[in-house]
């Protein structure tokens, strides 16, 4: 798989995770984030690139997507990781601005990172996106341990992954949204308990390599979860869940 992707948010956690399986399953693997000792960090394990800045401005993702594309070559795979969760706090004491940079990291930062590849992914007729999700994108938000706008940030992610793939595919583009699970990692720890149904780790990376391959484009526009989810169950019955529009976040009546 001698493909080139970018993956944001990739210094730590699920992103350096899935940054690190897609350089075994043999991409060149561009690693983007805030932290410039993480981001370095993963490049070299990864023998990729490390792109330092910030996903929500404009500037920032469109010199991450010229230097990639410089030293790399086009992008085939882009990995919406990058997301933060904002103070735990009830609505009502959130302060407007903190609330509002979720959605300008979680959504604006996705949405940059599509804009910025998408025109030549449609001009080569091929690529693939995978926003990582939450299971916050559609789960009732009891109690919201991760704070008011985290959820509700998710959930137009996903929205936005539906829409975008509906636009995409006559293009030959394909867009996936997923969910890794309850991992535990510096936004989930000390927020759920230690004995939480914590996911393992490797799930996520394991099933955006799947993703990446191709096999699974049949299930783009679908909300596939790590743990959940047997993805090449979902492969084998890809006719049926779209007839029957499964793995799809709907309101049924």
């Amino acid at each position: 798989m001698s493909e080139v992707a970018l993956v944001t948010g990739g210094g730590r956690g699920i992103g350096r995770s899935i940054a690190l399986e897609l350089a075994g399953a043999g991409m060149r693997v561009a690693v983007a984030g805030r932290t410039a000792e993480q981001v370095e960090a993963t490049a070299r394990e990864t023998g990729g690139l490390a792109l330092v800045g910030d996903v929500s401005r404009r500037e920032d993702v469109e010199r991450w997507v010229a230097i990639v594309e410089s030293e790399l070559g086009p992008i085939d795979l882009l990995v919406n990781n990058a997301g933060i969760s904002g103070p735990q706090l009830p609505a009502w004491e959130h302060d407007p601005e903190d609330w509002w940079h979720v959605f300008e990291v979680n959504v604006l930062g996705a949405f940059l990172c599509i804009q910025a590849v998408l025109q030549g992914m449609i001009a080569r007729r091929r690529g693939r996106i995978v926003n990582v999700s939450s299971g916050a994108a559609h789960l009732p938000a009891t109690g919201a341990p991760l704070g008011s706008a985290y959820g509700p940030s998710k959930a137009a992610l996903s929205r936005l992954s539906e829409t975008l793939e509906a636009q995409t595919a006559v293009h030959g583009v394909h867009v996936f949204h997923i969910s890794p699970g309850l991992v535990r990692s510096e936004m989930t720890s000390g927020v759920f308990p230690d004995d939480a149904p914590w996911t393992p780790p490797e799930l996520a990376p394991r099933l955006v390599r799947v993703l990446a391959s191709g096999r699974a484009d049949a299930l783009a526009g679908l909300y596939i979860h790590a743990e959940h989810d047997d993805v090449e169950d979902l492969i084998r019955r890809a006719d049926e869940i779209r007839a029957q529009d499964l793995n799809a976040i709907r309101l049924r009546r």
